[in-house]
């Protein structure tokens, strides 16, 4: 018997009509709530543990730990999609859906994936708060954002994106600057910077590698560049900020000792 004549058959014979799934109004309310940034209604939603909560959800796997896994999959789809068309970069969308994705591995508990929930769909609405709270809305601008992110490795001029764009420089820095306030030069450098912390947060990286790693000319003007832009060094920040990792699995914080 082939899949389409067992579903035939199941649709013929079992109870499934008796199954009442959710409203869809709720889950388009939550959705709506990442994609605009809103912080305390995503928060309320986690505090209500209603991805836990089986009342109206399909039953996509007998197995419960295997079915919350194929329905975090399902939520990072469409969250991904929706901050997409809602204004994120198409890169920086997709990188995190891998990355939370990914990290599916590594769970096998309830509270180990509600966590991983949790923290996957409040690191999505807070980055669409900060995209939605900028009047940044136009293709030119939206097209120089995704490839200053695409390729934030290397070393990004004004005229490479203007090659990109099929637009003159000296018009691509002008509008980026009547749009988003900032010059090309300086955006590129936050975005850097950005990453940097990341780097120095949640990885071993030293500072030589990371200055590498995103294409400054050296390891004293990373330090320069990153003093200028946070009020510390990069050593300092790592110091304040790299102490403490979150376990996923368990819900619970954990010091992480690093010797410096």
């Amino acid at each position: 018997m082939g899949y389409q004549d067992e579903w035939l058959l199941l649709e013929a014979e079992d109870d499934i009509d008796e199954v009442e799934h959710r409203q869809p109004t709720e889950e388009f309310l939550f959705y709506q709530a990442v994609t605009n940034g809103d912080v305390e209604s995503v928060r309320k939603n986690c505090r209500q543990e209603r991805f836990l909560d089986s009342e109206g959800v399909g039953v996509l796997s007998r197995n419960p730990i295997t079915n919350l896994k194929y329905h975090f999959v399902i939520t990072t789809a469409m969250v991904t999609r929706l901050c997409k068309q809602k204004g994120m970069e198409l890169e920086q969308a997709f990188r995190m859906s891998d990355f939370y994705i990914q990290r599916l591995d590594d769970i096998h508990t309830v509270q180990g994936l509600k966590a991983l929930h949790d923290e996957m769909v409040l690191d999505y609405t807070e980055k669409m708060r900060k995209i939605r709270g900028s009047d940044t809305n136009s293709r030119h601008i939206s097209a120089c954002k995704e490839y200053i992110y695409s390729h934030l490795k290397e070393r990004i001029t004004i005229e490479d994106l203007a090659d990109e764009l099929g637009v003159s420089a000296s018009y691509l820095s002008r509008l980026f600057k009547k749009e988003t306030g900032d010059s090309v030069s300086a955006y590129i450098r936050r975005q850097k910077i950005d990453m940097a912390k990341n780097l120095l947060q949640y990885s071993e990286y030293s500072m030589i590698e990371i200055a590498n790693r995103l294409s400054f000319s050296s390891q004293s003007h990373f330090i320069q560049q990153f003093r200028e832009y946070t009020g510390m060094t990069p050593k300092k920040y790592r110091d304040l900020n790299h102490a403490i990792q979150w376990n996923i699995d368990t819900g619970d914080t954990e010091s992480k000792v690093r010797m410096l």
